[in-house]
């Protein structure tokens, strides 16, 4: 690709990345709690991932696509974090232009597909609920399986555009980017282009993917909650709630700081200073997949069970 001096060419561009702007000198305090949460977040969910993969009891739709958003967490916080403590720590921000589209690419493709899997999941506890003596024949293995790789799919086709319009736009040397990682809208705003149908396409599939799930699990728990306050008995009414206590509160704490930095990037970057843009971008990939399976862990008694015989195992081997 042979482009004038104004420009360069897309195989020799490196970006800096310079973190958290305005906090530089925080970096290293800032790094402190983000590394903490991302030892918790990949030890957590391995835990997890291995009580449910080892334990015969826990081979139930519940949990299964609880083990799918394991996984979905720790790629999540794998793909960003450990080149955020680098910028933080070594001041090594540089990243190559194929790396950054890489790096951008399996962001918004782990986002989308977790955010199926939460979709999958409140189809599971509307399943249970509402149709409870079906619960095992609606939601066999195979069934699971299938669902598991459509959200795979779906989430492949949905991001992999982003690669090629990203690709299309041609780049001036402005290198600087004020993130701690690639994102599609902070590499598409380093280009000389218009950016229009970037930002078309971002918000379409915001609306149609995203916004859709929300959408759908809205649907689903009011499908639910209109089931439970059909049960006469109070105790058999909160026990069914209780079942969704886990799966509420993981729904809430991903798409609300996700769909908060959605609209403040768009409307309301004027009025958001960015270091608190990018400060909460930054916790974003590490708080919900820490969080996970600590909530998971205290609101399922089934895994407090299992952790208690593994760590009881432990014990007795030291």
């Amino acid at each position: 690709m042979t482009i004038s001096s104004n420009h360069t060419n897309l195989r020799d561009i490196w970006y800096t990345m310079i973190g958290i702007p305005g906090l530089e000198d925080a970096h290293t305090w800032i790094s402190i709690p983000i590394c903490s949460m991302y030892i918790v977040a990949v030890v957590g969910n391995i835990l997890l991932l291995f009580l449910i993969f080892t334990e015969r009891s826990l081979h139930e739709p519940m949990y299964l696509f609880l083990s799918m958003l394991a996984l979905a967490d720790i790629f999540l916080s794998t793909v960003t974090t450990p080149k955020m403590l680098a910028i933080f720590w070594f001041q090594d921000g540089g990243i190559s232009f194929g790396c950054c589209v890489s790096q951008m690419f399996f962001l918004h493709f782990i986002f989308v597909a977790e955010s199926a899997i939460l979709l999958a999941m409140a189809f599971d506890r509307y399943v249970a609920i509402c149709y409870p003596l079906r619960y095992t024949t609606i939601l066999t293995p195979s069934v699971i399986g299938k669902m598991g790789i459509a959200s795979v799919i779906r989430s492949f086709f949905i991001c992999f555009p982003l690669v090629f319009l990203v690709y299309r736009l041609t780049f001036c040397r402005r290198n600087i980017i004020h993130h701690s990682y690639c994102e599609h809208m902070g590499i598409a705003r380093l280009a000389c282009d218009s950016i229009k149908v970037n930002i078309y396409y971002g918000v379409i599939v915001a609306l149609f993917s995203t916004c859709l799930d929300v959408v759908l699990i809205i649907i689903s728990y009011a499908l639910i909650l209109r089931t439970v306050f059909r049960i006469p008995s109070q105790d058999a009414r909160l026990k069914a709630l209780g079942t969704c206590g886990s799966h509420v509160c993981v729904i809430l704490l991903f798409y609300t700081p996700a769909f908060f930095s959605f609209f403040a990037h768009r409307f309301g970057g004027h009025n958001i200073p960015l270091h608190v843009h990018i400060l909460l971008a930054n916790l974003y990939v590490v708080i919900p997949p820490t969080l996970n399976p600590i909530i998971y862990g205290v609101k399922t008694k089934q895994i407090q069970e299992k952790f208690m015989q593994v760590f009881s195992m432990s014990k007795k081997l030291c």
